[in-house]
């Protein structure tokens, strides 16, 4: 089934309404829905609705839908996951914007570091914002997620170290951090309720000063093998480790007690 986001303030009972002139252009003269077909929406809150559609308001420019079902559980992880990834080339960052949103992140941070080859300035930070954004939606249509992750503007390596601080647990996976002790201790952390940050390097890797900062701020650097990991291998590795110790931890039962 054909999947679309709405605002939870289009959804009323059981009637929903698709009033995104994107939406409306790609479900009617795209996808060229039909009354009576069935499609997937998700409101801004995470929850699934089994729709029918009812028609086309062309007054108020507006698809209508019945709800047939209300999904108990949705395709989200049972903890918030923020990825800070430090700018790479621009493609790089489309498939790991893409890879991201398929394996269960929240947010998604671009962040400016010292070795980033990309520079932008404010135009094209906004510019490209809005093509990662776009892009995080159809991946998320694609997997059938019950929300679309942000995309952030891109911040300072300082910005984003305040941020992660924000989370429960932070990682920081770090090339020349030694062994995996540190990688096992942290994952068992990787529990539902706790908030995630995960920060990635660019191509170049992190300054040894940079790395230093996020360890004061207590991020922790870990491990992920013994080999060099390209940045988009190196935030698909370890977001697949996450999101696989979520999934377990949820079916086991290991919650963070309120």
């Amino acid at each position: 089934m054909h999947h679309f986001f709405v605002d939870k303030d289009n959804v009323s009972g059981t009637s929903i309404i698709i009033d995104d002139k994107d939406d409306l252009n790609h479900a009617l003269k795209v996808l060229r829905l039909k009354d009576g077909e069935r499609i997937i929406v998700s409101d801004s809150e995470g929850t699934d609705y089994i729709c029918v559609v009812d028609g086309r308001d062309e007054e108020r420019e507006m698809l209508k839908l019945s709800v047939e079902e209300v999904k108990e559980d949705n395709h989200e992880l049972p903890s918030k996951v923020v990825l800070f990834q430090c700018l790479p080339k621009s493609e790089k960052m489309e498939l790991i914007i893409q890879k991201a949103v398929e394996l269960g992140v929240s947010d998604i941070v671009p962040v400016a570091s010292k070795n980033c080859v990309v520079k932008l300035d404010d135009k094209k930070a906004a510019s490209k914002t809005k093509r990662w954004q776009l892009i995080a939606e159809n991946a998320a249509k694609q997997s059938k997620r019950s929300i679309v992750p942000t995309v952030h503007e891109p911040v300072s390596f300082k910005d984003a170290v305040s941020m992660c601080e924000e989370c429960t647990v932070s990682i920081i996976p770090y090339e020349n951090e030694d062994g995996l002790t540190g990688t096992c201790e942290a994952i068992v952390n990787f529990i539902p309720g706790n908030s995630i940050g995960v920060m990635v390097g660019p191509e170049g890797g992190f300054d040894p000063l940079e790395a230093a900062m996020a360890k004061r701020h207590g991020i922790r650097p870990i491990s992920l093998g013994k080999r060099i990991l390209r940045t988009e291998t190196a935030a698909i590795a370890i977001l697949s480790l996450i999101m696989i110790r979520l999934e377990i931890a949820a079916g086991m039962d290991l919650t963070v007690e309120e």
